[in-house]
């Protein structure tokens, strides 16, 4: 008896979309909201405030994440919203990861390393050679995500008080550019 093997279709998406489409502002705000939850947690035992949050997020333009030196990856699982990454040129051969996101209700499903794929394929796209990102310490599931992924930490590469990481990935099989 010969086994019959039926392909199984993913129920994750990942595509370019606007940063002010209003599931990319959702995404953007829970991505935020999170990140500064956990920061003031951890160092002031509170959560963060709405107007700390509407700050912060004022403090990232989109326009960053704009083409031709950017993009925003949607990851959708099942046709909703999920996650998402941005990518943006730091220069003519680095690009770096921003904003690398999955809903805490579907994490654990394949969604980050899809997107994280996505994302890099969309810094060759850009020109990058490389691919760097910051992270604090206690995102622990982000920095195990990362080394899983092939990145490998790094001096720092700018001076935001909140980056307590550094790492960065060759993209597409060659050496490092200089």
């Amino acid at each position: 008896m010969s086994e019959v093997v039926v392909p199984l279709r993913s129920p994750w998406s990942v595509a370019v979309e606007p940063v002010d489409s209003p599931d990319a502002v959702a995404l953007l705000r829970e991505y935020y909201t999170e990140v500064a939850d956990r920061y003031f947690l951890l160092h002031e035992g509170r959560r963060s405030t709405p107007r700390e949050i509407a700050e912060g997020l004022a403090e990232y333009p989109g326009a960053a994440l704009l083409p031709p030196r950017g993009v925003l990856l949607v990851a959708r699982h099942g046709g909703e919203a999920a996650g998402c990454a941005g990518v943006r040129m730091l220069d003519g051969r680095t690009a770096e990861l921003k904003r690398m996101f999955v809903r805490a209700g579907r994490r654990g499903r394949g969604g980050a390393g899809l997107l994280l794929g996505a994302a890099e394929a969309a810094a060759v796209r850009l020109g990058a050679g490389r691919i760097r990102l910051d992270t604090r310490r206690d995102l622990v599931e982000a920095v195990a995500l990362y080394r899983r992924h092939g990145f490998a930490e790094i001096a720092p590469y700018h001076d935001d008080p909140y980056a307590e990481g550094f790492f960065e990935k060759g993209l597409g099989g060659g050496p490092l550019p200089g």
